[in-house]
């Protein structure tokens, strides 16, 4: 069980995320328009800078639902790889079977 205060961390850095997720993007957006001017650009590159850091999405971290593991989380699932296998024995998760050969 990963401690309350990262998961807690986590929580709060995707709030900012979605806070400043359209202000992010209006500002790449200008960035990325070539035909805009190029003090125009310059701009919206300090705005973006002024920013926090936690408002950018890759400063996000997957972590299990149920225990907070940073590593080894399924997007599809998430949950960490131990918490898969033990929903998979008890058949909690549908169309998912232990392979046997």
């Amino acid at each position: 069980m990963a401690k309350l205060s990262l998961i807690n961390r986590e929580k709060k850095r995707a709030l900012v995320v979605k806070k400043f997720a359209a202000r992010r993007s209006a500002l790449m957006a200008v960035i990325q328009d070539q035909s805009k001017s190029e003090e125009d650009r310059y701009e919206a590159r300090l705005a973006l800078q002024k920013l926090p850091r936690n408002a950018s999405p890759t400063r996000l971290r997957s972590r299990c639902e149920i225990t907070g593991r940073p590593r080894g989380t399924f997007r599809m699932f998430g949950l960490a790889r131990a918490k898969i296998r033990e929903a998979a024995f008890r058949g909690e998760i549908p169309g998912l079977t232990k392979a046997s050969w």
